[in-house]
């Protein structure tokens, strides 16, 4: 049995560092599925089962108090490389929209009140600080920044914050202020969506109200979601011209996928010339329908448009050619050139309208409309071949890692700052990764990955970080919570995550007047939590949570990392 023993007591050996990692990680993942007042911790939980690992290690007296379970330098590797694949998974996510959020009024202002709330959280964090720390003490004002992220919930900027730490040089090297962070965490869950329930009572909002309010504003301004309809060509001025020049007149508004002439479907191209009393198949934005039909003439119910005709045929196709990632349908002629018509996009989920100036993206399937060698054309040229995502670009991943960690590593000279500005392992990874997800196509990077895959890599870099990070403070952490400030970080937590959200949320409702629904998910993605985010979807039947949550959450997460490091690097 004695080697058994080893596995557990065998510090320095790769087997016990393998075997502490895979217990922490998995029981963490196992325990953080159960639900707490209907509320789950998820991976967070494997933070806290490494801080019970590090500590059963120092009480059975394998470790001394303060030191670690598994040598620093391995701790360390771990702890930056599962970060590194944390946040850069998290870029590529967020990429291809992160720039899009900034183009609508209504984008804007809600990320105008999540970078409130950002400012709001480190300055509630300053002033305690000074009210109950400021001792002269050089590690008060890192712990309080540990403080800041469990309270709220972000893991990214801890990991930011760690690895500012060490290039001040009046801070202790051995300083974890994953303690801070641990002791802050549970509170900061639970205190997000509490005081999201208290922002309802505040501001005397009545959910069935919000409801309501939220449907009849899609009535009234409906998303461009493609609807499809029939019309009989009636406009004596549209007769004998070509489908191209009702395109321009509308602005390439609509597409005509077939006609019905003198009972018989052909195929539309731009060059077909419509005639009074053809029927054509027209699939257009919601909010573009009025329009068309005053175009051409009116609507024609319960036409069969599935005569089969032996030619015509319509079919999905999976975009996998490198090539075209990243080209608008204008650019790609699909009508002109190939003598199909794009009618829909099926992207994540969401069924778009294939205008003109949408990017096509890898991944995306796009419904094609003509007749089957034409079809089958189209279908060589974007590829449609599954497998070829079943595999991510291990290459350019670890090309865009690379170019992150150097753009994390070049110092940035800034007038008042100790040492120059760093990136970071957190910051330059996420940059890059945001870039090449938004802008790759531009360079023929191919970074895509499979939304099961990115998950899968996310969530197991989160995973041995947080293992890692327990591990560190799991030796320290019970010293810090019954003879230190741990009670009194609990406290600072509290209000940190609490007085933020109370103060923004009051003045989004007050005077930018957004919906609840909208704001329940500015808050969760302004303090970057899923579980409030699954919280505000069981309150509401619409999907207003989950946008506004999108809508803020890139820019949020590029935020706190920041912030994490000005903070250190600043003030420390």
């Amino acid at each position: 049995m004695n080697w058994f023993l080893e596995l557990f007591t065998n510090t320095s050996g790769v087997a016990h560092t393998v075997v502490l990692f895979a217990l922490v990680i998995s029981l963490g993942m196992t325990l953080g599925k159960i639900k707490f007042g209907g509320i789950a911790l998820g991976a967070t939980f494997v933070l806290f089962v490494g801080i019970l690992a590090g500590h059963i290690y120092t009480l059975t007296g394998l470790t001394d108090v303060g030191e670690h379970a598994i040598p620093l330098s391995v701790l360390s590797f771990m702890q930056d490389f599962g970060l590194i694949l944390f946040v850069y998974c998290i870029g590529l996510q967020v990429g291809p929209g992160f720039f899009h959020t900034f183009r609508s009024g209504g984008g804007l202002k809600m990320n105008y009140v999540a970078m409130g709330i950002v400012m709001l959280n480190a300055l509630v964090m300053l002033g305690l600080y000074y009210i109950f720390f400021n001792n002269g003490n050089p590690n008060d004002l890192p712990m309080m920044v540990g403080v800041l992220y469990g309270a709220v919930t972000n893991t990214p900027g801890l990991g930011a914050a760690q690895e500012a730490l060490y290039s001040v040089e009046n801070v202790s090297k051995s300083l974890d202020i994953a303690s801070g962070y641990a002791c802050a965490y549970p509170l900061g869950v639970l205190g997000i969506i509490g005081t999201t329930i208290l922002l309802r009572f505040v501001c005397k909002i009545k959910l069935k109200n919000e409801e309501e309010e939220l449907l009849k504003l899609r009535e009234n301004n409906p998303h461009a979601k493609p609807h499809r309809m029939t019309l009989k060509v009636c406009n004596h001025s549209i007769v004998g011209k070509e489908l191209s020049q009702l395109l321009d007149f509308l602005d390439h508004e609509f597409v005509c996928t077939r006609i019905i002439k003198n009972g018989k479907i052909i195929n539309a191209y731009h060059k077909t010339v419509v005639n009074e009393g053809d029927l054509m198949n027209i699939v257009c934005p919601e909010d573009k329908t009025e329009a068309v039909i005053a175009l051409i003439g009116e609507v024609v119910e319960d036409v069969d448009w599935k005569i089969k005709t032996g030619k015509i045929v319509s079919r999905r196709i999976l975009v996998t050619q490198p090539r075209v990632n990243g080209k608008t349908f204008g650019q790609m002629h699909f009508s002109s050139v190939y003598g199909v018509n794009v009618t829909r996009i099926l992207r994540q989920g969401m069924e778009l309208f294939a205008d003109r100036a949408l990017r096509i993206q890898t991944g995306d399937r796009l419904l094609v409309v003509g007749e089957q060698d034409a079809v089958n054309r189209v279908e060589e040229v974007l590829g449609n071949n599954i497998k070829a995502l079943d595999h991510p670009n291990i290459a350019a991943i670890f090309i865009g890692i690379l170019l992150g960690i150097t753009l994390g590593s070049l110092p940035i000279a800034i007038p008042g700052m100790s040492v120059p500005l760093k990136l970071g392992l957190a910051g330059g990874p996420l940059i890059v990764a945001i870039l090449i997800g938004a802008y790759g196509y531009r360079f023929r990077i191919n970074a895509y990955m499979t939304s099961a895959s990115n998950l899968f890599i996310r969530e197991l870099g989160l995973a041995i970080f947080l293992a890692a990070v327990g591990i560190k403070a799991g030796s320290s952490f019970w010293q810090t919570i019954t003879h230190g400030d741990g009670l009194l970080y609990v406290f600072c937590g509290f209000i940190i995550t609490v007085l933020p959200i109370l103060i923004m949320g009051y003045l989004a409702r007050r005077f930018l007047k957004l919906n609840y629904f909208t704001l329940m998910g500015l808050i969760a993605g302004a303090y970057t939590d899923p579980p409030a985010l699954g919280y505000a979807n069981t309150c509401s039947s619409t999907d207003a949570p989950s946008v506004g949550y999108s809508t803020v959450y890139p820019f949020t997460m590029f935020l706190r990392i920041l912030v994490a490091q000005v903070l250190i690097l600043f003030l420390c």
